[in-house]
């Protein structure tokens, strides 16, 4: 009998990345008394007050983060920046987990947060752990990021498929007064178009906005090439070459063959780099106006 219900309990903590509940155990009828045998023999390990890890302590990052959902109790979910992370919206872990719940539950080692009104929309599974959806996810990290983080995250969540911006906009209506709700509609209620792939197309947008000049449309596609900029109705493109990204012969052979293509249709190719974007953006901003001037005429 020993032997069967430790395999259950091995079965059942697979499945939660290796933790299992008291609760959980005592379903399986193991008493107090197994239980604590179990915890002097080394067998169970405790993770959090009810929570224990099965064979040895938590070691992974994923381990730790099952445990600390387990360990606030139906209904929580992994959240804020511990969500991020196992979305892939940022890249470390930090800190202790994060976790969110309906009711107030405090718990050693583990931040937790109250939040009223959460639906099925807002909650996920990932990765076998509960997790906040990544749209609330984002609109509970909003209120500490900075803007151009924030703008980073938001676009890598886009292009990866796993945020769209009708989600963002849903969850900051369903909030609207959540301290994150108004970074979003920022974000939301700007002229959109595909999402940008790097920090200095992020840059090259706000250039844009600092010095009064046209919103272009990013990553699009003009004659089967996809290019940085677009300013449609000048047909200007603007290619911001960054020599991590354009290093190399088959790059330099591409963008060539890119800029024929595009003069063949009568649209001409402006190459800025990150250098004279930032060290003389006055002049780099003169200089752009005048060419769109000129091909509007």
């Amino acid at each position: 009998m020993a032997v069967s219900v430790d395999l259950r309990v091995a079965a059942l903590a697979r499945r939660q990345h290796g933790n299992v509940t008291r609760e959980q155990l005592l379903s399986l009828r193991l008493g107090p008394a197994a239980i604590s045998y179990r915890v002097r023999t080394g067998r169970l390990h405790r993770a959090h007050a009810g929570v224990y890890a099965v064979g040895r302590p938590p070691s992974t990052a994923l381990e730790r983060a099952s445990a600390a959902v387990l360990a606030c109790g139906p209904g929580a979910a992994l959240s804020h920046q511990s969500a991020l992370t196992l979305w892939g919206l940022q890249s470390r872990w930090q800190g202790p987990m994060h976790v969110i719940l309906g009711t107030e539950r405090r718990r050693p080692g583990i931040v937790t947060h109250q939040a009223r009104g959460l639906t099925r929309r807002d909650i996920r599974t990932e990765l076998g752990i509960r997790v906040t959806s990544p749209a609330r996810t984002v609109l509970d990290c909003a209120p500490s990021l900075p803007d151009k983080r924030l703008t980073r995250i938001v676009n890598d969540g886009r292009r990866s498929g796993k945020l769209k911006l009708k989600e963002l906009d849903d969850v900051r209506r369903r909030f609207p007064n959540h301290p994150g709700a108004q970074r979003l509609a920022e974000l939301i209620d700007a002229p959109t178009g595909a999402p940008t792939r790097s920090e200095f197309e992020d840059a090259f947008l706000e250039f844009c906005k600092r010095f009064a000049l046209p919103r272009p449309q990013i990553n699009t596609t003009v004659r089967g090439h996809e290019v940085d900029a677009l300013f449609a109705a000048e047909r200007v493109i603007v290619e911001l070459d960054g020599w991590d990204y354009h290093q190399g012969r088959a790059a330099f052979e591409v963008d060539r063959l890119r800029d024929a293509d595009a003069l063949e249709f009568e649209l001409v190719t402006l190459r800025l780099t990150w250098e004279r974007m930032n060290g003389a953006p006055a002049r780099e901003a003169e200089r752009l106006r005048r060419i769109l001037a000129q091909r509007a005429s």
